[in-house]
């Protein structure tokens, strides 16, 4: 897969960054090569191998799932700048 510098201003427009024009070129071809080491990546077979989080085995602490409401809505919202009837007051973001 080649990445034109066409594609490349499309991805910053929507991106919303500002790449000057002198570099379009050089990120296109790193952006090329980056999508030709995932082609390669896709030619691996992996089929039974199984998925993996970390190299070393490792089995986590578990502790009993209990659902609670905490309990401590007073110390919380206590942090807050504005509540209103046991809910944070935050300013209107959309219009």
């Amino acid at each position: 897969m080649s990445v034109t510098k066409e594609d490349v201003k499309k991805v910053a427009r929507l991106s919303r960054i500002a790449v000057p024009e002198d570099q379009l070129e050089q990120l296109a071809a790193d952006l090329t090569g980056i999508m030709g080491w995932i082609e390669q990546l896709n030619e691996v077979d992996v089929e039974g191998v199984e998925p993996m989080t970390s190299v070393v085995a490792t089995d986590l602490p578990m502790r009993e799932d209990v659902v609670s409401d905490g309990g401590i809505s007073d110390q919380i919202l206590a942090n807050a700048p504005r509540t209103e009837d046991g809910f944070f007051v935050v300013p209107k973001a959309v219009e």
